[in-house]
């Protein structure tokens, strides 16, 4: 895997990866294709060494795991985890809002976007629709509408002189996207919207009517190299996106030497609080299904290392005082150690100087973060993860300019770069302990 291919293969995920249940039906779709298994938790499981697996809850939790040649689960796993969502604006149960000769709907902000952006772009939906069937079943199904479909206008700069020195945002009063109009007929109701978009999309199912959905808006802008030399990845959910599909990519390329495990949650972006989150139990129901014995469990958990692998804060050149002057962030300057007094990342000396012998190995810079004393520092699934499991963590990621917002930027060296640093520590037989 090369450096054009990666990120070749990397634009057609965020091309597909919509929501956050589209993103984990293209990981599924990138394993099978490495010949993966898909186990369902439903049923009992048979797994052997030489192997490899994967599963999904809920649609955007997924965990998959090679067993290495020779090994047993209790030699221990080497980790990966990520997550699924991104933050943004997600759709109103009751989403109709009838604003003169206008259909908007309803959003609630989901996670913590920069809002500023979402003005004027040319919008779509994407998540998953709850359907009822003629027969009377219930399926689950995809969406996405594929096409500019909505915009929240900006308020003219006439009506507010004072718009580009200090706008607030009201997220339920101006944050109402226009979907569409009517100046003789009733508008349409949203839900016959969607239906029809779902009877379009799955022409071949006997969908009745829509029971439920999770919609997300997002921006039909696709990803983009610019930079006078093709410098810079500007796209959509680069965080955390992007560590998902390099992560996947790597699991797939590495070899049978150890065990390995990706896990890529879901809700990070809000707290992790649900079954297929960080804080739910479905890593350590998926790690007791591969050692049921418990003292067998904590041994391989001793003998394992996680990478929390989440987009990193680069110095914003326009904004350089907000960062710390002693760690200086650059895009395209390989993947970044985040490190936090508060363990608001998980990363220690320890864990640290682990990966360094593995970036070094792969030839790949690295670069560390920690937050400005007198700012408050974000997080990751990185220290809960490294809490209920209690295995040895490192916080990375990729270097990112303006995170949250609609487009992100990123340097188009930086997957590659963390790709390689992955492999590297998915094949090594150095050892993810300090004494090894």
């Amino acid at each position: 895997m090369n450096e054009n291919l990666l990120n070749t293969s990397l634009f057609q995920f965020l091309g597909a990866a919509t929501s956050s249940y589209h993103a984990v039906a293209a990981i599924a779709g990138l394993l099978e294709k490495a010949g993966f298994i898909r186990l369902r938790e439903d049923q009992y499981w048979s797994v052997a060494a030489g192997h490899s697996y994967f599963t999904v809850r809920d649609d955007a939790g997924l965990i998959a795991f090679r067993l290495g040649e020779g090994n047993t689960p209790e030699d221990g796993f080497r980790m990966l985890a990520t997550h699924s969502d991104s933050p943004g604006l997600q759709i109103k149960p009751r989403a109709d809002r009838q604003t003169g000769k206008y259909l908007q709907l309803g959003v609630e902000i989901y996670g913590g976007p920069l809002l500023n952006p979402w003005f004027d772009r040319d919008l779509t939906l994407a998540g998953r629709a709850c359907c009822t069937m003629t027969d009377g079943g219930l399926q689950t199904l995809l969406v996405n509408f594929a096409r500019p479909l909505l915009v929240i206008p900006s308020l003219a700069l006439h009506f507010d002189r004072s718009a580009n020195d200090n706008r607030s945002i009201n997220a339920q009063m101006h944050m109402a996207p226009i979907i569409a109009q009517s100046l003789t007929d009733q508008l349409p109701a949203f839900r016959d919207i969607l239906l029809d978009q779902l009877c379009r999309q799955h022409p071949d199912l006997p969908i009745a009517d829509v029971s439920g959905f999770d919609l997300f808006c997002c921006d039909t802008q696709g990803p983009a190299c610019t930079g006078v030399k093709g410098e810079f990845i500007s796209a959509g959910r680069l965080d955390n996106l992007l560590s998902c599909h390099v992560a996947t990519m790597a699991l797939t390329a590495a070899d049978l030497a150890h065990n390995s495990l990706l896990f890529c949650a879901n809700h990070e972006e809000n707290g992790s609080v649900s079954s297929s989150g960080a804080r739910g139990a479905f890593l350590d129901a998926t790690l007791e299904r591969l050692i049921p014995n418990p003292q067998s469990r904590r041994i391989a958990l001793a003998r394992s290392f996680l990478l929390s692998i989440d987009n990193a804060h680069a110095v914003h050149p326009n904004f350089k005082d907000l960062s710390e002057p002693q760690h200086e962030v650059v895009l395209n300057g390989g993947p970044v150690i985040k490190i936090n007094a508060n363990q608001r990342y998980a990363t220690n000396c320890v864990s640290a100087s682990i990966l360094k012998r593995f970036a070094g190995e792969a030839g790949v810079p690295l670069q560390e973060f920690v937050m400005r004393s007198d700012l408050p520092c974000g997080s990751t699934i990185g220290p809960l993860t490294a809490a209920r499991l209690g295995v040895p963590t490192v916080d990375i990621g990729a270097a990112t300019l303006a995170m949250h917002s609609i487009r992100e930027l990123a340097g188009s060296r930086d997957p590659y770069l963390l790709y390689r640093m992955i492999h590297r520590f998915l094949v090594s037989a150095t050892a993810v302990t300090a004494t090894g």
